[in-house]
């Protein structure tokens, strides 16, 4: 699926792994959600990725070449438009150590690999719940705001005009009023 293709308020995961046959397996596993799976194949690509697009989740990878996960997660959350993106860590590797530093970094989940399908699946939905629950938010705020604005300006010019000296019907209406 096509990604730039997509409006922004598609939730988009970002799906992590230096290992093709590790992509394809999320790719079959999470097609389904009908959302967009952008593939990165080094946390350098991912960070290109995620400063390009807004996406609802990542799963990343922890063992890489170059950038591993970890370091990864931590250029994510350093960032103020990637800090809140959340992310599920996915790893070959069953050390707890390697769980606790996933959540130390900024992880949401941690799972290890092999993964169980349907779980992952229930994961994932989860947090593109969460995302479009954000979004609604987002919305319902910029459009609160957009209607103090227009409130305080009609206030504003409402005010202008009652004060006005040279407005002969306000200031009578003034006087009407102090007189009660």
């Amino acid at each position: 699926m096509n990604a730039e293709a997509r409006t922004d308020d598609s939730a988009g995961i970002l799906l992590v792994d230096d290992m093709e046959d590790n992509l394809i397996a999320l790719e079959a596993v999470l097609g389904s959600l009908n959302e967009p799976l952008v593939r990165a194949r080094s946390g350098e690509e991912a960070m290109k990725a995620l400063l390009r697009r807004r996406f609802a989740l990542v799963l990343l990878d922890v063992r890489m070449p170059g950038m591993d996960g970890f370091e990864t997660a931590a250029n994510i959350k350093r960032l103020d438009q990637t800090k809140d993106v959340p992310i599920i860590f996915l790893t070959g590797t069953e050390d707890s150590g390697y769980a606790f530093r996933g959540y130390a970094t900024g992880a949401a989940d941690y799972l290890t690999k092999p993964f169980d399908p349907w779980v992952l699946r229930a994961k994932v939905s989860v947090f593109l719940e969460l995302h479009r629950k954000n979004q609604q938010l987002e919305r319902l705020l910029a459009r609160q705001r957009a209607d103090y604005e227009e409130v305080s300006k009609r206030l504003g010019a409402l005010e202008t005009e009652l004060t006005d000296p040279q407005r002969t019907q306000v200031r009578e209406l003034r006087q009407l009023l102090e007189r009660r």
